[in-house]
């Protein structure tokens, strides 16, 4: 049995990756602040899952607290620690980017440090799509990734430049994950998929900012998963893209889901954001040829499984605020 450190513990990624470790057999030490960046309820609903594995604690606290890490630090003999707490969101990140300056950069810096002084110097980092805004997909990791378009790919950049930091300097072991459009059962309801299937639900008009014709590369949850707790194998220092290497139009989704509920709703179209791109695309060799790893839960069958979630759980879905 090993002991792991999973920071974010009941976000949407987190929570899958927590649940994973403890199916495994593994100890998993859980941290997360439950902030209200999103309705507070579906974390609280996944945490309760979490609480029924015997092998998981969970740490109310927030990563931008030092002394609080200290103390979760000193108390535990981590084997690796599996950072993805922090602020996600384009269009939020440019409405708030202090926020998203303490908790990516000052969070990340805070977990390094403490690694640093007790252990261990294995470290999974979560990053993100959006650092590749302005490049020619399919996106390769090696592209030059040097115009942020947002303060949320500007702190993790940042995030993997402090990584890349420790790496060279203390021998830390890392791999930085680029997640590409994580969805599923539970997921975020800031995200799209989420607030397609509520708005359909409600019978409320789909808001879709531009035409519809936007691409991203949906990867579902499991997928994720999977990858990045095959990433805690020693690599050195790598950053590897992790997607579903299929990119799919958001109104193509919508018909999707509408013809999955049996429902259909109106679209409003809203003019889109300066830091919306038009496409993600994952190139996903690097994932294969160190992880192992491709995706196996197409776009079909990956909706299906969240609309079957939602509507098991229609009034917790009718519940979140968005």
């Amino acid at each position: 049995m090993k002991c792991y450190l999973v920071t974010g513990a009941v976000g949407f990624i987190g929570w899958k990756v927590c649940e994973g470790l403890l199916i495994e057999g593994n100890q998993v030490i859980g941290i997360d602040e439950l902030n209200d960046a999103y309705d507070p309820q579906l974390k609280k609903w996944r945490l309760e899952n979490l609480k029924k594995f015997e092998k998981f604690t969970f740490y109310h606290a927030s990563i931008v607290d030092l002394k609080n890490l200290e103390d979760l630090f000193r108390k535990f003999q981590f084997d690796a620690v599996i950072h993805l707490a922090g602020r996600a969101g384009v269009r939020q990140s440019v409405e708030n980017p202090w926020i998203y300056v303490e908790s990516n950069v000052i969070g990340t810096l805070n977990i390094l440090e403490m690694m640093r002084q007790f252990g261990p110097d294995k470290l999974v980092l979560a990053s993100t799509s959006s650092v590749y805004a302005g490049r020619t997909p399919p996106f390769k990791e090696d592209m030059k990734v040097d115009s942020p378009q947002s303060p949320y790919a500007s702190t993790k950049l940042a995030s993997e430049h402090l990584a890349y930091t420790y790496h060279y300097i203390y021998g830390f072991d890392v791999t930085v994950l680029r997640y590409f459009t994580v969805y599923g059962p539970a997921g975020r309801p800031d995200m799209s998929i989420f607030r397609f299937i509520k708005w359909i639900l409600e019978d409320r008009p789909i808001q879709v900012y531009g035409d519809g014709s936007q691409a991203r590369d949906f990867t579902y949850i499991d997928d994720i998963v999977r990858g990045t707790i095959l990433a805690l194998r020693p690599l050195g220092y790598e950053i590897i893209n992790l997607g579903n290497n299929k990119p799919v139009a958001i109104k193509d989704v919508i018909e999707l889901l509408m013809k999955l509920l049996g429902k259909r709703t109106t679209l409003e179209f809203l003019p889109s954001h300066k830091a919306d791109v038009a496409i993600t695309w994952a190139d996903i060799e690097k994932a294969g040829t160190l992880l192992g790893w491709k995706p196996e839960i197409p776009i079909e069958e990956g909706l299906m499984r969240t609309v079957k979630w939602s509507l098991e759980n229609i009034e917790l879905i009718r519940k979140i605020k968005i």
